[in-house]
């Protein structure tokens, strides 16, 4: 049942159009209901030791290592306001369930018969810069790269724009 009501949580609602950015997805019960009673749902689905797909920023709550939902969808929303004025970076939001999407830089998806799973950012759990790089790959994705926050990333647009 834990894992049914999580499910539930998470589920976002039939909306018309595509979300344009990550605070368009901040509609399921997960986003908007106390936070005492999404962890207490989030932690019973966990217990089974399976996986429980969930927006990083919970994962990070659950750890202890953020302290607030309002600071995940802060860093979500500084991250996208820095790469959609850039030209190039495309936000994604269909991600797996729960996620919170991502971004392509599409210049680095090649062209052609070299076409290529563009250069991604994603934010994550992993690490308290709360943000990964994954570069351009054609087949076995590679490890993402650990970036240490919004300034780290800004810092390194050039060089992570330059991969085409």
């Amino acid at each position: 049942m834990a894992g049914l009501e999580w499910s539930q949580a998470i589920e976002l609602p039939l909306v018309n159009g595509d979300a344009a950015s990550p605070a368009d997805l901040r509609a399921a019960w997960v986003h908007r209901a106390p936070l005492s009673q999404v962890l207490a749902v989030y932690r019973a689905a966990g217990r089974s030791g399976e996986h429980v797909p969930s927006p990083w920023w919970l994962r990070a709550l659950s750890d202890g290592k953020l302290e607030s939902r309002d600071a995940g969808f802060r860093i979500e929303d500084r991250v996208h306001k820095l790469l959609n004025r850039r030209p190039g970076w495309e936000f994604v939001p269909w991600a797996d369930d729960g996620e919170s999407g991502f971004w392509e830089f599409l210049p680095s998806e090649g062209t052609g018969e070299h076409r290529r799973m563009p250069t991604t950012i994603v934010n994550t759990s992993r690490h308290t810069g709360w943000i990964d790089m994954v570069p351009a790959h054609e087949s076995v994705s590679p490890e993402p790269v650990a970036i240490g926050g919004l300034a780290a990333l800004r810092s390194r647009l050039g060089e992570i724009e330059a991969v085409r």
